[in-house]
């Protein structure tokens, strides 16, 4: 269940990183939004080494999807525009997929 909380937390700090570039890229903010994004950045590098999983590539497939779900939320919520039914269409099926990735070992057998 602690996966759930690190998955989360590194998507924030990643979408958040990300942001602070975009907008000193995009919008033309000024070069001091470099420092938060670098910030933000490493701290979702550490916070993504907290997954329990025997497999880097996996744990970041898996991450892939909840990425995705904090994105359209980050959309929603900080960039107030309203998710199209297409995002959640893509929503529902990078879930799907991020959780046959996740659960699949399971499965799976030796």
């Amino acid at each position: 269940m602690l996966n759930y909380l690190w998955f989360f937390l590194a998507a924030l700090f990643e979408i958040a990183g990300c942001y602070a570039f975009w907008m000193w890229l995009r919008q033309g903010k000024s070069a001091w939004w470099i420092a938060p994004a670098l910030l933000s950045l490493t701290l979702f590098a550490l916070l993504l080494t907290r997954i329990e999983a025997t497999y880097a590539g996996r744990a970041y497939a898996a991450y892939g999807g909840i990425y995705i779900v904090a994105s359209i939320g980050w959309l929603a919520v900080i960039e107030r525009a309203r998710p199209l039914a297409s995002d959640w269409i893509g929503v529902a099926l990078c879930v799907l997929g991020a959780g046959v990735i996740l659960f699949g070992p399971r499965f799976s057998g030796p």
